[in-house]
């Protein structure tokens, strides 16, 4: 595994929360986004990103997220050989909507 940085859940929620502003790109599907993003996230679907990754800053942390983590890292992984800085929300929408309540 390469060394993408994991954040869970509750380190995003911390994060947010104190007014720490990643870039926050949710890579799953239409329909998946349709149930609920995080608010501030930004939709940019998987299959879309090697066309899109120009759009995506160089500059800034971005927090990938989908549905349990195992499509975001993989992105991550990808955006990693392109000189970028990311992070993988492990867990992804699962762990998001589970530690809601914490």
């Amino acid at each position: 595994m390469n060394d993408i940085p994991q954040i869970t859940a509750a380190e995003l929620r911390q994060r947010l929360a104190s007014g720490d502003k990643p870039v926050l790109i949710d890579v799953r599907e239409d329909e998946e986004v349709a149930l609920g993003m995080i608010p501030g996230a930004q939709h940019l679907p998987m299959g879309q990103i090697p066309q899109r990754a120009e759009e995506l800053p160089h500059d800034q942390e971005i927090i990938f997220i989908c549905r349990s983590g195992a499509r975001s890292q993989r992105v991550c992984e990808y955006l990693q050989q392109l000189g970028f800085r990311s992070a993988n929300l492990s867990g992804g929408m699962i762990d998001w909507y589970e530690t809601a309540d914490e």
